[in-house]
This record gives C-alpha cells, sequence and structure tokens, in this order.
C-alpha cells in the first residue's frame, strides 16, 4: 500500500525519492541524540504523482517546457504559470486528505504550521536547489494547510525553478514534490548556519547569521543580520548588524514584518555562548552528513531548533594527500592554461608524468608547496618563480605567509619569516643550469625528440592487452627523464632567464620596459609560432580553388578531407591540410588531457580559421609576418646597443647585452618543444589506448570506447587484466566530471579548504582600468572578441582576442589579431610566449575579463603596463 503521508520518525537520508531533501534530512535528523527537530510530517511524492496523473493537460505541459533553454525566459514563464494554475485548482484525493487529518490530530489540528516544499532535486551533494521552490509559515487550521499544500506542489514550477533545472540538467518530468508540514515555532532569534566560511571556503570556520524574531526575512535578504565566526571553539569574528525589521508571527496566521524597537536595533542577537554552542551542534550535524552544511536554526527559550540542514554544495573539494598537518596548494591548470577538469584517465597520465606528486580535487590537479613555504632556503625563490608564472599565486602565497597562521616552521626553525628574508632574484641550481650559445644545441635537442617520437609509433603498434599499458609506464618513465635531461632544461633557462636580465637591465641603464617582449619575435625553433604561420600557408593552397572553398564553407563532417579530392584544386587542398595534421593534429584545447578530442580526430575544428585566413590575408602573409618580426627584433637590438654605447661603461654594457640577445634569440623558441613532444606521445598513447577499448566493448566490459577516459589508467590496466569492471563506475565518474564542470577551481587552496585569493598593488591606473600582468609590450586598440572556444572565432582584422586561456592550440587565432587579453596566464606561459613571437601587444591574469569585457566593445590594451581599457 502507498503511504501518502509519512512522520518524521519513518524517514532517513535514504528518503529522498519519497520525502525530498528536505523531508529526508529532517527526518534524519530527528534520530540524532540532542538535535532538536519541531515535530511535523511528510505528504510524500505519491501523493504528488497522483495528483499529476489526474489531468492529461500536465504531462503536456511539462513536455513543452522540456524543449526550452534556460534563456527562453518567455516562454517560461507562460508555461510554468499554465501548470501552477493547473496543479492549485485540483482538489486533494479524499484518502489523501484522510491521512493528513490523522497527523494534525495527533499533532494538534489548531496548532500553527510552516508548510514547506521538498523536491526530490534538492539539497543534493552537487546542487541544493535553495530557494527554489515555496515555504509558507504559521499556515493554521485543516482547510489552510491543504490549500498551502497545493501551492507548494506547484511551486515545483515557479519561473526560477524551472530555469535552474534547466541550467543544472534536471528532466522536469523526473523531479517530484514532496511536503514537509511542521509544527511552527515562535523563536526570538533565528538564521543561518555554515560549517565552513561560505566566502573563504574554510572548513574549520564556522559562519553564523542571526537576526530577531523568525528567520524569514534575513533568509529572503530584507534585513541585515549579525555575523559570527567561530574556529576551535572561539568566536574568532563579530559584526553586529543595525537590525530595523524583524519578521513575526501574526495571531490569526501568517506573517508580518515590524519594526524592531530603537533599543533593539544595535543589540547583539546571541550571546557568546549561545554562538558557541550553536557551532558546536553544527559540528555534531556536519560529522553525522560527512559534508559541511547550511543550516537554518531557530532560538526558542535558550534551546536551538534545526528546522533544515542541507549539504553545502558550492565547495571546492580539497586535494588528499593522505599526509598530516596543514598543507598548501597550488593549482597546476593556472600555469599549464588549462583550468577546465579533466578526466580520470587525462589525470592519472599528467601526474604519471609529472615530476612531482600532484593530486586531483574538482577534476583539476594541484601540487603540495608546504615544505618550500615553510624553508628561508626555498621561500623566496618560489615566490619569484610564482611571480613570473602567474603574479596572483604569488600574491596569494605571500599573504599566506605573512599572516603567520598557518604555515608551520620546519624542526629546528623556530619562525616562518616573510618573503624577502633571504636573498631575493636568486635562483636555486637547477635554475641556473648553463649551456654554450650554440644554435646546434637546440637542432640536436629536437632531432632526439622526434627520433624518440618515430620510435614510439613504431613500437607501439605491436603491443596490446596488458603489455600495452606496461609499455605506456615505462615509455612515460622516458618522457619523464628526457623533461628533467640537463641539456634540455638548460636550453629551456637560457631563453628565459636572458629574457629576465635583458628586461631587468635594460630598465636599470636605460628605464626601457620589457625590452625582450619585441627581442623574441620570429625566433627560430618556436614550433608553437610555426604552427599559426603554417595555416596561412595552407591557406594560400586553397585560396585560387573557389570551389574548394565553397565546399569548405559546408564541411560538416570529420570526413570531409575525402571529399576534396573530386574537386578542381582539391588534391592540393586534401594534402596541404593532411600535412599540416600530419605535424600538429595531435593538438587541440586543453592537450594536457589525454582524453580531449584532437585536431586529427576532428579535424573540422580548423575549417574555419582557413577559410577566416583565406578572406583576411593576401598570399604570402605567414613569410611576410615572419619576416616582418625578425626586422622589428633586429631593429630593436640595432637601437638597444646604440643607446647602451652612450652611457657609462657603454660598450662593455653592449657587449654583454649583444651576448644576451643572441641567448635570448638561440634558445627561447624551444621553451614551446618540450610540450610539443608530450603531445605528441599522448596522441600515440590515446590511439593505442582506444584500439584496446575497442576489445573491452567486443568483450562487454564497456558499452563504448570513450569509456576508458572515466577510468584511471591503473583502473583501466585492471579491467584490462581482468575483462571486468563495476558497471556503475562510469555512469558515476561522468556525473562526476559534470559537477566538476560547474565547479571554478582557486589558484591557492589550503587543507582548511580556505581559498587564499591574491591582488595586484597597483595605485597607478586609470579610474575603471582592469589590471593584469604585462606579457607583450606596445599599445593597442580594437573590438573585444570575447571567446570561450576557438571553434566560435569569427574574427575581423583588428580584433582583441580576449579569453580565459589559451594553450597552444589556440595560437592559429593569433595571426588575426592585434592584442590579447586572458584571465590566466604568466610571463611564461604559451599565450605570453607566442604573443611576443608575433609582437602583440598583451595583458594576461585578468580576472573575470570574459565577464568585465562585452563582446564587441572597443577596448585598449595597454600590454607594456599591464592593464585594459574598456572604451565603448
Amino acid at each position: 500500500m502507498r503511504a501518502y503521508v509519512l512522520g518524521f520518525q519513518e524517514l532517513d537520508r535514504t528518503g529522498i525519492g519519497v520525502a525530498g531533501g528536505k523531508g529526508a534530512h529532517l527526518g534524519e535528523l530527528s534520530r540524532l541524540e540532542g538535535i532538536r527537530v519541531p515535530d511535523g510530517f511528510c505528504v510524500s511524492t505519491e501523493a504528488f504523482k497522483r495528483v499529476m496523473r489526474a489531468v492529461p493537460a500536465i504531462g503536456g505541459l511539462q513536455d513543452r517546457l522540456a524543449l526550452l533553454k534556460a534563456e527562453d525566459r518567455e516562454a517560461i514563464r507562460e508555461l510554468a504559470a499554465a501548470l501552477r494554475g493547473v496543479i492549485e485548482g485540483i482538489a486533494i484525493p479524499e484518502d489523501v486528505q484522510e491521512e493528513i487529518t490523522r497527523f494534525l490530530a495527533r499533532l494538534g489540528a489548531q496548532e500553527a504550521y510552516a508548510v514547506r516544499s521538498s523536491a526530490t532535486a534538492e539539497d543534493l551533494p552537487a546542487a541544493s536547489f535553495a530557494g527554489q521552490q515555496d515555504t509558507y509559515l504559521n499556515v493554521i487550521g485543516k482547510p489552510a494547510i491543504l490549500k498551502h499544500i497545493s501551492r507548494c506542489w506547484a511551486s515545483l514550477f515557479t519561473e526560477r525553478a524551472v530555469a535552474y533545472r534547466l541550467q543544472h540538467g534536471f528532466d522536469h518530468r523526473k523531479v517530484h514534490m514532496a511536503v514537509v508540514v511542521q509544527k511552527m515555532l515562535l523563536p526570538q532569534a533565528a538564521g543561518i548556519l555554515f560549517t565552513a566560511d561560505p566566502v573563504t571556503a574554510n572548513r574549520k570556520v564556522a559562519s553564523i547569521e542571526a537576526g530577531f524574531g523568525l528567520g524569514e526575512a534575513l533568509v529572503s535578504g530584507l534585513v541585515n543580520a549579525d555575523g559570527y565566526k567561530v574556529r576551535d571553539g572561539q568566536v574568532i569574528e563579530k559584526v553586529i548588524a543595525t537590525k530595523q525589521l524583524a519578521t513575526w508571527a501574526l495571531e490569526g496566521g501568517g506573517t508580518q514584518e515590524r519594526a524592531l524597537e530603537p533599543e533593539r536595533q544595535d543589540q547583539q542577537v546571541l550571546t557568546e555562548a549561545q554562538i558557541v554552542r550553536l557551532a558546536r551542534l553544527g559540528r555534531q550535524i556536519e560529522r553525522h552528513f560527512g559534508q559541511p552544511q547550511d543550516i537554518e536554526w531557530c532560538l526558542v527559550e535558550d534551546a536551538f531548533h534545526i528546522v533544515q540542514s542541507r549539504p553545502i554544495t558550492t565547495l571546492y573539494p580539497i586535494p588528499e594527500t593522505g599526509e598530516q598537518g596543514n598543507h598548501v596548494y597550488v593549482s597546476v591548470g593556472h600555469q599549464q592554461m588549462m583550468t577546465d577538469p579533466m578526466k580520470p584517465l587525462g589525470l592519472s597520465l599528467f601526474q604519471l608524468t609529472a615530476a612531482r606528486p600532484m593530486y586531483a580535487a574538482g577534476g583539476r590537479l594541484f601540487v603540495d608547496l608546504t615544505k618550500e613555504l615553510a624553508s628561508p632556503a626555498s621561500r623566496d625563490v618560489l615566490l619569484n618563480v610564482m611571480g613570473r608564472s602567474d603574479p596572483l599565486i604569488k600574491d596569494a602565497l605571500a599573504t599566506l605567509i605573512e599572516r603567520g597562521d598557518f604555515i608551520e616552521a620546519p624542526p629546528g626553525d623556530p619562525k616562518v619569516p616573510g618573503p624577502g628574508q633571504g636573498k631575493p632574484g636568486m635562483p636555486p641550481a637547477r635554475f641556473q643550469a648553463q649551456v654554450e650559445d650554440d644554435p646546434a644545441i637546440v637542432a640536436e635537442l629536437i632531432a632526439r625528440s622526434q627520433a624518440s617520437v618515430e620510435a614510439l609509433r613504431r613500437d607501439i603498434r605491436a603491443k596490446s592487452g596488458t603489455d600495452l599499458l606496461d609499455f605506456i609506464l615505462e615509455d612515460v618513465q622516458l618522457l619523464k627523464q628526457s623533461l628533467t635531461e640537463p641539456q634540455s632544461f638548460g636550453a629551456l633557462m637560457a631563453g628565459m632567464n636572458a629574457a629576465t636580465w635583458l628586461n631587468e637591465q635594460m630598465m636599470a641603464w636605460l628605464g626601457e620596459k620589457n625590452a625582450a617582449d619585441t627581442l623574441s619575435q620570429s625566433v627560430p625553433n618556436n614550433i608553437t609560432s610555426e604552427m599559426g604561420l603554417a595555416l596561412l600557408d595552407v591557406a594560400d593552397v586553397l585560396r585560387p580553388h573557389p570551389e574548394v572553398v565553397a565546399y569548405l564553407q559546408h564541411a560538416k563532417d570529420e570526413g570531409f578531407l575525402e571529399g576534396l579530392l573530386p574537386l578542381d584544386g582539391g588534391l592540393e587542398a586534401h594534402d596541404a591540410i593532411r600535412a599540416y595534421l600530419d605535424k600538429y593534429g595531435m593538438r587541440c584545447a586543453g592537450e594536457i588531457d589525454v582524453t580531449r578530442t584532437r585536431w586529427r580526430e576532428a579535424p573540422t575544428t580548423l575549417v574555419p580559421l582557413i577559410l577566416s585566413h583565406i578572406k583576411n590575408f593576401e598570399p604570402g602573409a605567414g613569410r611576410r609576418k615572419f619576416e616582418h618580426g625578425r626586422q622589428e627584433a633586429s631593429k630593436k637590438e640595432e637601437e638597444l646597443l646604440e643607446r647602451l654605447r652612450q652611457v657609462p661603461d657603454g660598450e662593455q654594457k653592449a657587449g654583454e647585452t649583444q651576448r644576451m640577445i643572441s641567448r635570448l634569440r638561440t634558445f627561447i623558441g624551444y621553451r614551446e618543444y618540450p610540450k610539443y613532444g608530450i603531445v605528441s606521445r599522448y596522441f600515440l598513447y590515446k590511439q593505442a589506448l582506444l584500439k584496446e577499448a575497442g576489445q573491452l566493448v567486443r568483450a562487454n566490459v564497456l558499452q563504448e570506447q570513450e569509456d576508458i577516459y572515466y577510468l584511471t589508467f591503473q583502473e583501466l590496466r585492471e579491467a584490462v587484466r581482468t575483462h571486468s569492471l563495476d558497471g556503475q563506475i562510469v555512469s558515476r565518474r561522468k556525473a562526476e566530471h559534470e559537477r566538476h564542470r560547474k565547479l571554478t577551481p582557486p589558484r591557492v587552496l589550503t587543507s582548511d579548504g580556505e581559498i587564499v585569493t591574491g591582488a595586484y598593488k597597483r595605485a597607478d591606473l586609470p579610474a575603471g582600468a582592469l589590471v593584469g600582468l604585462p606579457v607583450c609590450a606596445g599599445v593597442v586598440e580594437g573590438r573585444a572578441r570575447v571567446l570561450s572556444d576557438m571553434a566560435d572565432a569569427e574574427l575581423e582584422a583588428g580584433d582583441i582576442l580576449v579569453t580565459a586561456f589559451t594553450d597552444p592550440s589556440w595560437t592559429p587565432l593569433f595571426v588575426s589579431i592585434k592584442g590579447l587579453v586572458t584571465e590566466v596566464g604568466g610571463l611564461m606561459t604559451h599565450g605570453a610566449v607566442i604573443a611576443r613571437e608575433y609582437g602583440l601587444p598583451a595583458v594576461v591574469g585578468v580576472e573575470n575579463a570574459t565577464r568585465l569585457i562585452k563582446d564587441g566593445q572597443r577596448i585598449r590594451v595597454h600590454g607594456t603596463d599591464g592593464y585594459v581599457e574598456v572604451l565603448a
């Protein structure tokens, strides 16, 4: 027999399907010793389903809703209103009414009640749906309670609830509504308790908001509330608000906002002892549910009652190292220009490749820098390196050090000094690797890398089963060795150190900012900038053939290359694109994640860029761009040397500078090659692993080849070995990946869960300027093209690219733009290196640039001084 009404004592956290999130959690809370929950019952989802089945028109309206998008606000508003009207007009069935009446008789039919919506898609670990459905307070009498139950059912289709479900991918037809009917309390105070600080995400800091009367005015934002923070049983912060209003229950039902007496408006709502006691209750509830909670509470005669508890769904997960003590984690993605979440296979393979341990959280990778920050010997070096990589990371770490309350001193070091107490700017021995200024070194390193990739291509073909997985593991170790090989590392550091030296000395000797930017244009052996120019050459091959161009304008299928062959000029076009893909087709956006789709796998990604190049450039543009950059660098070198000869000790300074310019131009291009080698190997791994996955599909271990993306490398090896797999693991990981996509990864995160943010300490900027890091000198104005996906690029001459981050895959766009703005980046990240190579004024690390700058606005990029102005 279906139960239409259930008491709290019949419910627990497993009952979301019948009681919704709120009802299930209240049932669970009512079982906890020492936790007071006002008595009540839940009208189950079975009653809701029965009512929904009663009117066929409801199903039709739901079907129409499912076809809408979240931005179709007017259509959502009309359909949702129609649904609510139908539902509210349906009489609650007699037998359901009878069950409700029995519970009311036991609790007190004339008592006041809170009638609260409790949807099945509510208070979930990944989506709270907070405030999406309706609550009614101080409802008195059976007729009023029944009416408000119907209103709660209808509130499943408020405009905001429908839009929220559309945004989060929830099917309206699979979400059902229960209704909580709970004895109404008349508290002297009420509020919200977060067991993790909602601002900093610190899991050890509880945050309390408190106001007089009912909590409704506070939750709805009508009044200010007192704010208290508690850590380790101590109140560490209090903000006493001026509280002009409070919500009170009316004698005949309903509520009303009233002005507080003047003498109470600035009065502290909770005493110190009550604050600490409430925080302690919150920790008990948090421990029981196993994750931080958002708790609604009421204070009645010095006793706290809990009326709701839901998981906090917005917190970023904490990396797990398995080690005790305090830890400081820094985002890998902000340095790799890949802040999107990675799938498990991509995460685990990059972890295997990395030179130091990396820890996954929220689908991203983090490194633990605690020991380096705690040691005076390494702290300043680390901060200087981080400053090159991302100044906001450096400032966040410096802030954490200066606070002195988290980073623990190593044994024998009584205190952790702040930054700057060592020898600033002195790199460790591994950053001082020296090589001769011989261009043949780079040529030899590239040749060795190419030979190694070709050997891998040859040898991997013969491998299968666990032998394949073991072979890849062995090859990854060879890859790791090559990345730390002294000559290769020395070549990398020689170019970067030369750039730093030139910028520092030209500023000191000549007052010239960022001199290395121009000197870095059109250097040899930069595989990434060559990739961008090579696509211009592909466009040159296609441009003379109108039939080919017309065909490409409608090319949507990934097999479009074969369709070129019958066309006039099609063979030349086919061969040019194929040759480009043979050399660069292993690249893609987010390429450090082996699971990402490569250009070889989806060559249509490049078609809009090729067509744009055909339209916007003349033949030979690639060669001319390179030669123009080389001449600009040569002129800058001559100018600097001439100016240096005019200063004291000028000949000596000019000689040193000339040697450093030679070193810069010899080695800075190699900066891009190691990553090219990594992704070249990754693509070969991927092709072999997908072939092996085909065997697992045929053995019914997997449903499709791409399911291997949701397994770690070791899990995949085990599945290959045993030909068995937990049937739920792939679906769980897919859902988890979708949750990770909604998270914003922090730059710096502690083991307490605290997100530590950095800031630019700049006071010399125009009003309204967006500050960032200057990475390529020059000032340029143009139309902002705000892009999140390279495939959406429709660029015109003079556009300025604004995006979250750029990795090497974005380089083909760089030949079409005249400036660059990104949210993430540093002096030596790929976007910055290629911007200098092409002579594009660029500012990176501009927080929220893609939100603060609108597509089509005119902006001015100050690449020398590091800020952006929005002009119109």
